[in-house]
């Protein structure tokens, strides 16, 4: 008969993927006992490690982390105490700290991050790049104006007003397309695609009009853009999602009935100044199949033929781009605002009205619609960001003021049955971080996360703000 000290220890495997923090190969199972917790584990494995200095850890049963002691564990996952538990540790995250603030005269809708690391910033040429500290960070603001940053929250370039070529009401997304171009849309109906000039020897650095977009005959609230083909997909309130060029000559006539009002049907051109004007064209295709507004659109990471697009009507939509047809919907319960693909685990993560994060599976062969859903906003989620440097790790923003930090494999169980916690919340910097529940005069509305130079957000306190923290959502598998 097994003894009470027995009963209360179970038998554990120790793994790791990384190597720096890696116990010696001829290590074998430790018997411990089962009200160990994570500081318990992490002083065992620092001790057989012989560091000087601990280093934090985590650890997860079976791809989630253990958050409970491992009694407590098992009991809620069946599993049995009298086998081995091969439990894998990986360094802890360190919260993310304020960094910056950059402040602007009015809202700020949008973010995006030019970086050696960013995707826009391998498709340039910029030799900058290579040295930390010289990222750029990129502003849409709801004075119409976009604003392009350096790390010392230094304006280096803003956008011609509305009388010089510029949006004529506010801009409500932006995105780097390389480190030479940027998209933007707002509520003039318009999608418009700029020429960035970094500093150089002869010239400061400058934002100017390359292509007016027309189509759309409401608020265009979201952009995609995929440079290798060209590409920009656009989400808008008048129900539909938009393909455009990014290329003059492969875009076709703006339709007349959307240029502005002061332009007669012959006119092609807006002039700008004496000597610059800026070509306007139209749409590749429509994407039509929503009833209500759609309110972001998004390319498959693995291929960009293949689009998804997520509206208020409660649906996210799989489009065939080549025919402009969708091939499949997904419908929920609530109205879906934000997207971002999370590629490795074959899963969309979708921002809802209802406060939390939906995570769908778009394969046809899936058997179930909502894989996890990640509760913990008490407003809209309005914007997703993956994180650059692991597979299950995302950043979310929302109406509520603060930014989330989440990782699908830190769980809890309710009587619904498995959800996502966050890892952390980040609050806005400028009223100290204080927890608003209807996030009013804080609402984030965009974030964006680079491996340089940290999470990214915008929000209704006039403030692009700048965290940053280590080893968040660090894979285990690489």
């Amino acid at each position: 008969m097994a003894t009470e000290k027995e009963q209360n220890q179970v038998r554990i495997q120790l793994t790791t993927s990384q190597l720096d923090i890696a116990l010696p190969e001829k290590t074998g199972p430790i018997l411990v006992n089962t009200n160990f917790r994570r500081y318990a584990l992490s002083s065992l494995v620092n001790t057989i490690l012989g560091n000087e200095k601990p280093v934090p850890l985590d650890f997860l049963i079976n791809g989630t982390f253990v958050r409970s002691s491992l009694d407590d564990y098992l009991t809620q996952h069946g599993i049995s105490p009298e086998t081995t538990i091969y439990l894998e540790y990986v360094k802890a995250a360190v919260p993310p700290v304020h960094l910056a603030s950059f402040e602007h005269d009015d809202w700020v809708s949008s973010v995006d991050v030019l970086s050696e690391t960013s995707a826009a910033g391998t498709l340039g040429r910029e030799p900058d790049l290579q040295k930390p500290g010289h990222e750029s960070i990129l502003s849409a603001s709801y004075d119409g104006l976009l604003r392009v940053w350096n790390m010392s929250s230094q304006v280096m370039a803003i956008s011609p007003s509305a009388e010089n070529g510029g949006h004529v009401s506010s801009i409500k997304a932006t995105k780097f397309i390389s480190s030479s171009q940027i998209a933007s849309s707002g509520t003039d109906r318009t999608v418009r695609v700029w020429k960035y000039r970094a500093t150089s020897d002869d010239s400061p650095p400058s934002i100017n009009p390359h292509i007016e977009l027309y189509g759309h005959k409401a608020s265009v609230d979201a952009l995609a853009v995929h440079q290798p083909s060209s590409r920009i997909l656009s989400a808008s309130a008048d129900h539909s999602a938009g393909v455009w060029s990014m290329r003059k000559s492969d875009a076709p006539a703006a339709p007349e009935s959307c240029l502005p009002s002061n332009l007669t049907r012959s006119v092609k051109r807006r002039k700008i100044g004496p000597s610059v004007s800026t070509v306007q064209r139209g749409p590749l295709a429509w994407l039509k199949s929503h009833s209500a507004p759609v309110s972001s659109v998004i390319f498959a990471p693995t291929d960009p033929t293949i689009a998804y697009s997520a509206s208020w009507d409660h649906t996210l939509k799989t489009w065939d781009l080549p025919t402009s047809t969708p091939v499949d919907t997904r419908s929920t319960s609530h109205s879906l605002l934000s997207l971002v693909a999370l590629p490795t685990l074959n899963l969309v993560a979708a921002g809802t009205s209802a406060r939390h994060i939906t995570l769908i599976d778009p394969r046809a062969s899936a058997t179930s619609i909502v894989a996890m859903t990640l509760r913990g906003h008490t407003n809209a989620v309005v914007s997703l960001a993956i994180d650059p440097n692991s597979t299950y790790s995302l950043a979310s923003g929302s109406h509520d003021g603060t930014c989330r930090v989440w990782d699908v494999r830190s769980t809890k169980t309710e009587k619904e049955g498995r959800v996502g916690q966050s890892m952390y919340s980040i609050g806005r910097e400028s009223v100290g971080g204080e927890s608003r529940v209807s996030g009013d005069g804080v609402k984030v509305f965009g974030i964006v996360w680079d491996a340089d130079v940290g999470i990214v957000s915008a929000g209704e306190d006039k403030r692009v703000q700048i965290n940053r923290g280590k080893n968040i959502g660090l894979n285990s598998q690489k």
